[in-house]
């Protein structure tokens, strides 16, 4: 790899840490890529995406940004403007448009059982404001976010699930990088999470290069060698 090589930065989603890029990043630093695995606040969509905004920014060089799920929702916004960021790829992820929320597209077509196997609980913020912490109660976290990974596996991401606010899920996105930015995306077909017609579609709203993997809402999991393939694809795309 030359100076040239971009910096990969992934950013994980709801119900998931940055663990979940392990086998991703493996592949990619055996390739010599420099790799940064952001731990995602998943506080709310304009702060997590300030959050990615800065952490990206202080990086030299051309940077490839990668979300998976709720994390598409904040590259999507945290690119917007910056000029190092040459490639957005959306794993199993959200591609709002501005206005647009997770909840508005998620429900755009049917086929998610997200809802019914969430757990809410309510917490008070530091400033003693009240909002919901979201989880995806442990029985059912298997099937609904991980069905393709054994069950010792998912009942350990399970157990270190990072929850999510409703109120992120909530916000509407205030841009839309990905029209300006050149993007790629993987669609999950077995997703339960984002339904595999919602990321389609997205994806061909966007103008994406878009590849179908045989997969659950957990692919960076399951199907590592898939996820950095598509990574090195818009890697080489813009070098």
């Amino acid at each position: 790899m030359n100076e040239q090589t971009p910096t990969v930065v992934l950013v994980h989603g709801a119900f998931a840490d940055s663990s979940s890029w392990n086998g991703v990043v493996e592949r990619l630093q055996s390739h010599d890529y420099s790799v940064v695995a952001a731990a995602n606040p998943l506080r709310g969509l304009t702060s997590d995406a300030e959050y990615v905004r800065q952490l990206v920014a202080s990086i030299e060089g051309p940077v490839v940004l990668v979300g998976h799920s709720y994390g598409g929702a904040v590259i999507s916004n945290a690119a917007d403007g910056l000029d190092n960021v040459k490639a957005l790829v959306f794993v199993a992820a959200f591609m709002p448009e501005k206005g647009e929320s997770a909840l508005d597209i998620a429900g755009m077509f049917p086929g998610s059982t997200l809802g019914e196997a969430l757990r809410p609980v309510p917490i008070t913020l530091p400033d003693d404001s009240q909002t919901v912490d979201l989880y995806i109660d442990k029985s059912r976290f298997p099937h609904q976010f991980a069905a393709d990974l054994p069950q010792e596996t998912a009942a350990i991401m399970a157990a270190t699930q990072r929850p999510v606010t409703n109120a992120a899920l909530a916000e509407p996105a205030f841009a839309a990088a990905w029209k300006e930015i050149p993007s790629w995306v993987l669609v999950a077909t077995e997703d339960l999470n984002i339904p595999p017609q919602t990321q389609t579609f997205m994806a061909e709203r966007a103008d994406a290069t878009s590849v179908s993997v045989a997969a659950s809402h957990a692919v960076s999991v399951s199907r590592p060698v898939d996820v950095a393939r598509l990574i090195n694809e818009a890697a080489q795309a813009i070098t």
